[in-house]
C-alpha cells in the first residue's frame, strides 16, 4: 500500500507522540469546501491534542492539496497531507488509516469526517467521550443535511437523509464513515486494506467493514450530540437521483450479504429473502408514504427491493464514478 501513497505536506515540527487522536479527512475535487471543513476542525472546543490527515485522491488536479497545504504549513492545523494515487473512496480511507497507524504511535481513536461536511465545535469531544462512556469500539453520529437553493422541499424528508439513529448509546450496527470514531485496535486486528476497494465507486465499503467487524465481535455506539453537517447539493432532491440511490442501497445489501454469506444454499436463500421483502414492499412503501405524506418518498422501500434483486444479477449503480454528478 505505500506506493500508493505520497506523503506531500507536513506542519512544522510536528510531534507524532502527542496525539492520542487523528482525524482522517477525505478528499476529491472540493477544495473549497475543504477549507471549510478544515477551518471547523481547527475551532474544536477540546483539550485533547489531535492531528488532522488530509487524503487527497485526485492524482492529476490535486486542488485539495493545493487548498489545504496553507493551513497545514501555517500551523493552523496539525499532521499532514498525503496523495493517495488510487483513484477510489475506499481507497482514500485505506491510505489515510494506514498512515495515522504508522505515522501516529500514540493514536487510540481514529475520527472520519469528509469534506462536504462541517463539524460542530464540540464533535471530536462528544464522539471521543462516547466512545469512552458506552465502551463501544466504533460511535457514529449524526450527518445532518444542509440542502443548497434550489432543493425540493418535499423530498428533504426522505430517508437517504435521515439519520439511522436518534438516541446516544450502544447501538447493532453503523452504517456510515462520514462521521465516525474507530478505536485503534480495531484497525490493528481488521488489517490492511481495511475498506473493500471493491465497492471504490458504488459505496457501501464502510458498510461492508462494519459488517465484517461485527462477526469480529466489536461493538457499535451512536452519539446524537456529535453532529456534522453535510452540504447537499440541489440535485439530490431530483426524483433521478433519489431513485439510484435507492435502487443502489438495495444492490449494497444484496452484495455485502454475499460476501458474509456463502455456502450451497446461501444464494437460493439470498433470492429467497429478496423476494419476501420485495412482497412487503408495497406496504411499507404505503406506510411510509402516509406517514411522510409523499407517495414519491413512499417509493423508497419498493426501489430498495427492486434494488437487492438487481444487485443477485450484478446490476450496482456506480454513483462515485462520476463524482460531479452525484
Amino acid at each position: 500500500m505505500t506506493d500508493q501513497i505520497t506523503i506531500a505536506c507536513v506542519s512544522p515540527s510536528l510531534d507524532a507522540s502527542r496525539f492520542e487522536a487523528v482525524v482522517t479527512l477525505p478528499t476529491f475535487r472540493r477544495p473549497d469546501h475543504l477549507v471549510a471543513t478544515l477551518e471547523s476542525l481547527a475551532a474544536q472546543k477540546t483539550d485533547r491534542p489531535f492531528a488532522v490527515i488530509v487524503m487527497e485522491n485526485d492524482d492529476e488536479g490535486r486542488a485539495g492539496l493545493a487548498a489545504a497545504t496553507p493551513l497545514f504549513e501555517s500551523g493552523r492545523i496539525e499532521g499532514l497531507v498525503i496523495i493517495a494515487h488510487e483513484r477510489g473512496n475506499c481507497s482514500a480511507y485505506n491510505a489515510g488509516w494506514a498512515t495515522a497507524l504508522e505515522r501516529f504511535p500514540a493514536m487510540r481513536h481514529l475520527l472520519v469526517i469528509d469534506d462536504d461536511e462541517i463539524a460542530c465545535e464540540e464533535w471530536l469531544e462528544r464522539l471521543v467521550t462516547a466512545a469512552e462512556t458506552l465502551s463501544a469500539d466504533m460511535v457514529g453520529g449524526p450527518q445532518m443535511p444542509r440542502f443548497e437553493p434550489g432543493a425540493r422541499a418535499a423530498f428533504l424528508r426522505h430517508p437517504v437523509f435521515t439519520p439511522h439513529y436518534r438516541e446516544t448509546g450502544r447501538v447493532p450496527i453503523l452504517f456510515s464513515s462520514g462521521n465516525v470514531v474507530i478505536r485503534r485496535t480495531v484497525l490493528e486486528a481488521m488489517g490492511a486494506p481495511f475498506l473493500d476497494t471493491a465497492f471504490n465507486f458504488v459505496g457501501g465499503g464502510d458498510a461492508d467493514f462494519y459488517s465484517r467487524c461485527r462477526e469480529r465481535g466489536f461493538t457499535f455506539g451512536w452519539c446524537a450530540e456529535a453532529p456534522v453537517f453535510e452540504t447537499v447539493p440541489a440535485r439530490r432532491t431530483e426524483f433521478s437521483w433519489l431513485n439510484a440511490r435507492s435502487l443502489r442501497n438495495g444492490a449494497l445489501s444484496t452484495m455485502i450479504e454475499a460476501r458474509r454469506r456463502v455456502g450451497p444454499n446461501a444464494k437460493a436463500k439470498r433470492l429467497a429473502k429478496s423476494a419476501a421483502l420485495l412482497a412487503a414492499s408495497p406496504f411499507r412503501s404505503l406506510a411510509l408514504g402516509l406517514r411522510t405524506g409523499s407517495p414519491t418518498i413512499g417509493l423508497y422501500h419498493l426501489q430498495v427491493a427492486v434494488g437487492r434483486l438487481f444487485g443477485e444479477f450484478g446490476h450496482v449503480n456506480e454513483q462515485y464514478r462520476r463524482p460531479e454528478q452525484n
